[in-house]
């Protein structure tokens, strides 16, 4: 009998902290981080706090362009999504497969965070090398050791592409395995226009996108607390050692103009953080998530701008059309 009574109160005692503190856990992403400081515009916002369900369920739909005609802009491939409406305020061929560039990291950091473990300790070998010279790094060296963790952050703030190699090797073994995992997650997403051929984004052929697919993968990413405090940073301090032993404390800057001061939003718009991606086959590219006023939450892409000034005059028009 007190047998019996034992077993029922565990089988309720383990439904309760499944069903309070597990279960929740899905709907809820709290910040680790205090991000509390307003720099260059830009301002620590929580992005969860009501809005969760529009990452994870209602998706923003269109057939075709939407509002070209108010706002004729010159990149090749241009949307405005309104979260917690799940409506498209702007579309411009956003079903057009192109080259995303470093936009891809977002896939790759959403693999990571989803089959990885962000407190594995990496040591960085020859792979991390196997990148186009000249292209960003976040500068980690063969022999190095640093977390996942660590790594995100470098693939994201910088733009490592040597943190997208060792990333991939580490979580999937192999950088083709990885590459694999990338296409079967964009599958699963509905990014029909999508395929992927390295974790970086560097120019090769068979590797493309869309900007409807990046919003699904940018929505997706969007539910892990790591993914949304790295795009949200200006920089990132990072300490780790040398395969020596000796130690390497580095900081990571953001290559976002919002947040280095080198472009400002329209007034009553906040930039909470995005990605950067700039290659001479892919143009230049941002993908952007902001807040109105009210806290309502927007994701704003462009792909394929002619230049740097161009693409964030170009951003600003789109965040225009948000109305306060």
């Amino acid at each position: 009998m007190i047998l019996g009574l034992l077993a029922a109160f565990t089988a309720l005692l383990i439904f309760l902290v499944y069903y309070f503190v597990i279960r929740s856990h899905d709907y809820t992403l709290n910040l680790p981080y205090n991000r509390s400081d307003t720099v260059y515009g830009v301002q620590n916002l929580n992005l969860h706090s009501g809005t969760a369900a529009s990452f994870a369920e209602d998706l923003c739909v269109t057939t075709g362009d939407v509002n070209t005609d108010q706002i004729p802009l010159a990149a090749s491939s241009a949307g405005l999504f309104n979260l917690n409406q799940t409506e498209v305020e702007y579309a411009k061929d956003i079903f057009t497969q192109r080259s995303p560039a470093s936009i891809t990291k977002i896939m790759t950091a959403l693999v990571a965070l989803k089959y990885g473990n962000l407190d594995d300790q990496v040591t960085v070998t020859e792979t991390a090398e196997d990148i186009e010279y000249g292209s960003s790094v976040c500068g980690i060296q063969v022999g190095d050791v640093l977390s996942l963790r660590q790594l995100i952050y470098g693939l994201m703030i910088p733009s490592g592409n040597d943190a997208a190699m060792m990333i991939a090797e580490h979580v999937a073994g192999s950088v083709d395995q990885f590459v694999a995992l990338m296409n079967e997650e964009a599958a699963a997403l509905g990014a029909t226009d999508t395929h992927f051929t390295n974790p970086h984004g560097l120019t090769e052929e068979g590797h493309y996108t869309s900007v409807y697919d990046i919003y699904l993968m940018f929505n997706a990413a969007m539910e892990y607390d790591v993914f949304e405090d790295a795009i949200s940073r200006t920089n990132y301090y990072a300490e780790y050692t040398r395969g020596d032993g000796s130690a390497v404390a580095v900081t990571w800057e953001s290559t976002d103009w919002y947040f280095t001061g080198a472009s400002e939003p329209p007034e009553g718009v906040t930039v909470f953080g995005g990605k950067t991606g700039t290659t001479e086959d892919a143009g230049n590219c941002l993908a952007l998530m902001s807040k109105d006023l009210y806290g309502n939450p927007y994701l704003s892409i462009i792909l394929d701008a002619d230049t740097k000034d161009s693409l964030y005059e170009e951003m600003n028009q789109l965040l225009s059309l948000i109305e306060n």
